[in-house]
């Protein structure tokens, strides 16, 4: 029996269409990081998705998407930075694009709060970074975008694919055009720090120190070493996260002392609570060189800002694409809106 013609002609409009659902990419904000999604967006080459959030006289709060996202690639942009109204607003997106019937939903998020709780260093305490993923995983994400986890086990604590992104892909580029390589020497702030020290040093053909230190308790220090010659140097320390600021700050003037022409930090992520701003005018540091994955508090002369926007808007064609990730890795310079490798 022969199919009549015109519902062959409706097979071909239905298929068409579902191509074009398909293909139709969103990019929405969180509250969190509104600016650095707009940007993002304008730089991917769509506008930035409407969306509002309704806020109820008790606190409780409501998002909303406010156009069709049906069948369409869903991207939402939000760092989980405190308070967890930023976390609960991205569990929330992700649940409403869900019963909106987006096709995939890829949570972007610039950095993942709660991941220095990423084992038990103790008794009887959460391991919240697993907790969160999994809140995440079951809200209905498909696929996590994410820059400079603290661990890279957090990785593993998703149970759907994750993109994980490097703040060397900033500030590589940054580095070879300010400063003459050879006088560069890194440093990492702690023990912890020396793979991602050893990393920069050995991409860029330097060398690097460790400042051995002991904390007393969380975000205290009691003891501060340099393992390492810094004599004439222009030394760089490296780091993912500046939250009080006390580390890097003491480990800034115990090079400075050491002999080091001038020491700089570049950390990706700027949390910089309480007196942390006040804590870098007041050192030894001569720059501070952050990303945007956490908007600043306030403006510093010391602080010199770095936007991911470009990276993420490549990371997320790429993710559309199906094409790999990989050579995200430190390779790419953005200039002037154009994404291109370092060696072209």
């Amino acid at each position: 029996m022969k199919c009549p013609e015109n519902k062959i002609k409706n097979l071909k409009i239905n298929k068409v269409m579902s191509t074009k659902r398909s293909d139709k990419v969103f990019i929405f904000a969180g509250r969190a990081t509104e600016n650095l999604a707009r940007r993002v967006a304008e730089i991917y080459g769509i506008p930035l998705g409407n969306s509002t959030v309704f806020q109820y006289a008790d606190g409780e709060f409501q998002p909303s998407y406010e156009e069709t996202i049906r069948g369409g690639i869903v991207f939402i942009i939000q760092s989980t930075i405190p308070p967890t109204d930023n976390l609960f607003e991205l569990l929330m997106m992700i649940d409403a694009a869900k019963r909106a019937s987006a096709q995939k939903i890829v949570a972007v998020i610039p950095y993942y709060g709660f991941a220095r709780q990423d084992r038990k260093d103790k008794p009887h305490v959460p391991i919240a970074s697993k907790l969160i993923a999994d809140m995440i995983t079951v809200a209905g994400v498909d696929r996590i975008i994410a820059m400079d986890l603290h661990a890279d086990q957090i990785q593993a604590f998703f149970n759907v694919p994750v993109d994980h992104l490097f703040g060397s892909s900033i500030f590589m580029p940054y580095i070879r055009e300010k400063f003459d390589i050879e006088d560069v020497m890194f440093a990492s702030p702690d023990m912890g720090g020396s793979k991602r020290a050893g990393i920069y040093a050995k991409t860029l053909n330097n060398s690097f120190v460790i400042c051995y230190k002991h904390r007393n308790k969380p975000n205290e220090i009691g003891e501060m070493r340099l393992i390492g010659d810094v004599e004439g140097k222009h030394v760089i320390l490296l780091d993912d996260i500046i939250d009080t600021g006390s580390t890097i700050c003491k480990a800034a003037g115990i090079i400075k002392q050491s002999g080091a022409k001038s020491v700089r930090a570049m950390i990706t992520h700027p949390v910089l609570s309480g007196q942390a701003i006040e804590k870098v005018e007041a050192s030894d540091l001569e720059e501070l060189v952050v990303t945007d994955t956490i908007p600043l508090r306030r403006e510093s002369s010391k602080i010199h800002v770095l936007s991911c926007d470009w990276l993420l808007a490549e990371a997320i064609r790429r993710v559309v694409n199906y094409e790999s990730l990989d050579n995200l890795y430190e390779t790419t310079l953005h200039s002037k809106g154009v994404i291109k490798r370092i060696n072209d």
